[in-house]
């Protein structure tokens, strides 16, 4: 199974962070994981994500501006995850930490990489 992960790509720490998660996951796990981000057009979302066998949306915070441009492009998320809601601290232009990154991907591991996962 493919999984599709939208990422935020935000220019704060949080946005940056749940691209790098998704990049390293398709690095880990090559061609499991699709990693697109929010600043795709909807149309392109909407095509790159149709094959998907589960779609994944990372948020970077409560903004949800990966959620909504999915919901703009006509598609719903399987999973949802927000960084801040996994405890990482949104903290403007500061450098992403290895950990956090490893907390998301874990995350995404945990929540979207089984076949049994229900919508959170």
């Amino acid at each position: 199974m493919t999984y599709a992960l939208v990422t935020c790509s935000g220019i704060s720490n949080t946005g940056k962070l749940t691209t790098q998660a998704g990049m390293l996951l398709m690095q880990r796990k090559p061609g499991r994981y699709l990693c697109m981000n929010c600043k795709q057009s909807a149309e392109s979302l909407r095509m790159d994500a149709g094959n998907a066998g589960k779609l994944i949306v990372l948020d970077g915070c409560t903004d949800c501006c990966a959620t909504k441009k999915l919901a703009a492009a006509g598609l719903a998320a399987d999973v949802h995850i927000i960084a801040t809601e996994l405890g990482i601290e949104k903290n403007g232009m500061a450098d992403v930490r290895y950990d956090e990154i490893e907390k998301v991907v874990s995350a995404i591991l945990d929540k979207g990489d089984t076949s049994s996962c229900t919508k959170t």
